[in-house]
Formats: structure tokens, C-alpha cells, sequence
């Protein structure tokens, strides 16, 4: 930029226009903003609650072989960072670190051996090797997506983890085909809804629960046939209304959200020979009657995401669930729904809504690393 504005009083230029290519200024603009070398991110210095999220300064880090730094601009929110932050988790980050896994940004700098992404490509993560809840972040080459130029950040930070899960639970794990039916159970998060999509594309009746008349008709709109509340006291009323959804025998797929507490209705709603997938749990279940699973000969199967795509190469159901959700994007047929924004600064009260939903918010939480308080 010094040589262009200096070039400016130089009888040669006056009067011609130059052609400069668009990533040459994008790369010129970022490394301005990069002089300081320093960074705000998140920090972790001890387990516990959300208080434990701080905000400070540090080092901007530099890509090795194989990497990218992304310049972060928006970070997709997810239960699993509370349980790592909390330190029960079974497998607990080394302190300090910096939580995030998913978010979507733009390509700032490449190590060597990097081929498929150069400066100015907008990405959307399925990893980070330094955290995404910082304005800065590596991503190995292989844990990055490509999107247009023009797609929102806020809707790219929510793909990964919600899609991801939602097309290995329902494609992968419960075998869903056309004109079968699927309850989503807890369809108004970031999960659920992109369930949702997922299913009405595959040719599925979808019947969805929310907890407010706000998520409701927000999965409506999505795409469900049939919406449920399932805060109802009732629950023999409840479970009639599924009944009734799917003319008295009960949904063949279940795509549970809460295992713990929903477990045992799951299987009074399931059909003869359907599945439930288990997505989320938040502790142990009591009293649980097999006997209904073997009259019905149904089953029950875990889907947790850190068990595929962590490696490079990825596997072969990863490849596939990546592709289905790129093809989907392109095609306009999978929308990321966005929920509540918090700025960096407010990442406890992120963690904190993130499980207790306290707004009665829906669609992905989202962090926004260059926003102010």
C-alpha cells in the first residue's frame, strides 16, 4: 500500500487504472492489523465454572507445515466446552488453554505444503489446534471448509458440529430412508434444527419438540410437520400427540437431545423396530425397562463427533457427511439457524445460556471475537 500511495504523485500513473489483485489487498489490510503481533483470546488457568473464562492478550500464533491461521470472526458455541471447562470431562485440555473447536473465518496465513487455500479464502472449521474462542486461531489444512466469499460468518460458525452430528446421528447411525418418520427430540438448538433440515431433504416426516412457543414455531419454519412442547406436564398427553402424529404407531427414528431425563418415554414412543440415537446426556438414568426395547425389538445407539474426523486423512463416514453438507450449503437447501451473539468478553454468559437457555434462546449461540462489549 506505501508503494501504491507513493506511486500516486508519479506523472506515469496519472490518468491509468490498475487492476490490483483482491487478495494482495485483503493480505495488505490484515497484516496492518496484525503489526501488534498480539491477540485477545479466552483463557482457561484453572477447571470450574463459567467465571473461569478470562479475557487477556497474547501472541498471535504462526502457521506450520500443513496449517492456517484464520482470522476468527465468528465461534459456534457447544454444551462440550462447559463439560472441558468444568474439568470432568474425560478427557480434560491441558492448562491454560483456550476452548473452540468450530468457528468460521478467513485465511490470514499459510504454512508450507498448504495447496488448497490461499489468502482471503472464508472457511468454516471442524478443528483448531489453539482454540477458536480467540480473534486469531491455527486450523490444520484438513479441518477446513471453503465457503463464498459472501457467506455470513455467524451462519458459517454454525455448521460444523451442529450438521456434522445431526447428518452422522440421523444418515449414519439410524439408517434414515424416505417416508419413515423421525421425532427430533429438542429441535430448536443448533442440533436439532439442522436435523431438521436434514430430514425433510431426505424425503422424512419430522416431528420436533421446543420448549417455548418462540422455538416452535421456529422449527415450524425450519421445516417440522408437527410441533411439540416438551415441557408438557402431561406427558400421557404428550405421548398421545405423537401417537397421533404418526397414526398410533410411533416414530421409527428418535434423535435424542436428553437422554437422562428422556430416555424411558423415548421407547414408549418409538416404533416396532425404530431406533433412537443417543446425542446429548447430562448424567445417569434410573429405572430404565429394557422389556420395552425387546417388544419392540428396537435399539438404542450413541453418536458423540470427537469419535470420527479428528485425524488427517479423515475417514471414510466423515468424507461422505462432509460432502452431503457442502453439497447442501451450495444448493441453498441447509440454512445454519443463529441464536443469541455474545462479544469475547461475554463468553461466561455464553457458557451459561449454552446449558440453561435462560432467554429461551434457539438456533446456535454464537461468540463474536471482534465485537466490543
Amino acid at each position: 500500500p506505501q508503494a501504491i500511495h507513493s506511486a500516486a504523485g508519479n506523472p506515469f500513473f496519472k490518468g491509468r487504472h490498475f487492476n490490483i489483485p483482491a487478495a494482495l489487498i485483503f493480505r495488505s489490510a490484515t497484516l496492518k492489523t496484525m503489526t501488534s503481533k498480539m491477540m485477545r483470546a479466552v483463557l482457561v488457568s484453572k477447571f470450574g465454572g463459567p467465571e473461569v473464562l478470562k479475557v487477556g492478550e497474547v501472541s498471535i500464533p504462526k502457521p506450520k507445515a500443513g496449517e492456517l491461521l484464520v482470522k476468527t470472526l465468528a465461534v459456534g458455541i457447544n454444551p462440550v466446552e462447559t463439560y472441558k471447562r468444568g474439568g470432568g470431562y474425560k478427557i480434560s485440555p491441558k492448562l491454560p488453554y483456550t476452548p473452540g473447536t468450530e468457528g468460521c473465518g478467513v485465511v490470514v496465513d499459510v504454512g508450507s505444503d498448504v495447496k488448497d487455500f490461499k489468502v482471503g479464502d472464508k472457511v468454516w472449521q471442524t478443528g483448531s489446534l489453539t482454540g477458536t474462542y480467540a480473534q486469531y486461531n491455527i486450523c490444520p489444512s484438513y479441518h477446513a471448509w471453503k465457503l463464498p466469499k459472501n457467506y455470513a460468518a455467524d451462519k458459517g460458525a454454525a455448521i460444523s458440529l451442529a450438521f456434522r452430528t445431526a447428518y452422522r446421528a440421523l444418515m449414519q447411525k439410524a439408517n434414515a430412508k424416505p417416508k419413515q418418520t423421525v421425532f427430533i427430540h429438542g429441535a430448536s438448538g443448533g442440533v436439532g434444527l439442522a436435523a431438521v433440515q436434514i430430514a425433510r431433504t431426505a424425503g422424512l416426516k419430522v416431528l420436533g419438540s421446543a420448549g417455548t412457543e418462540e422455538g416452535r414455531k421456529l422449527i415450524l419454519d425450519t421445516g417440522c410437520h408437527v410441533s411439540l412442547n416438551h415441557r408438557e406436564k402431561d406427558r400421557k398427553n404428550y405421548l398421545s400427540q405423537i401417537k397421533d402424529a404418526t397414526n398410533g404407531k410411533g416414530a421409527d427414528i428418535i434423535i435424542e437431545m436428553l437422554a437422562n431425563r428422556n430416555l424411558n418415554f423415548d421407547m414408549e414412543a418409538l416404533a416396532k423396530g425404530g431406533r433412537i440415537v443417543v446425542v446429548g446426556n447430562r448424567g445417569e438414568i434410573d429405572g430404565v425397562n429394557c422389556r420395552l426395547l425387546m417388544q419392540k425389538e428396537a435399539s438404542v445407539t450413541g453418536c458423540m463427533l470427537p469419535n470420527f474426523g479428528s485425524k488427517d486423512p479423515l475417514d471414510e463416514t466423515e468424507v461422505e457427511a462432509i460432502a452431503a453438507i457442502q453439497a447442501g450449503i451450495k444448493a441453498g437447501f441447509y440454512q445454519p439457524i443463529v441464536g443469541t451473539r455474545f462479544p469475547l468478553d461475554k463468553a461466561a454468559d455464553a457458557h451459561v445460556e449454552v446449558m440453561e437457555h435462560k432467554t429461551g434462546s434457539a438456533g446456535k449461540i454464537i461468540l463474536t471475537p471482534w465485537e466490543e462489549q
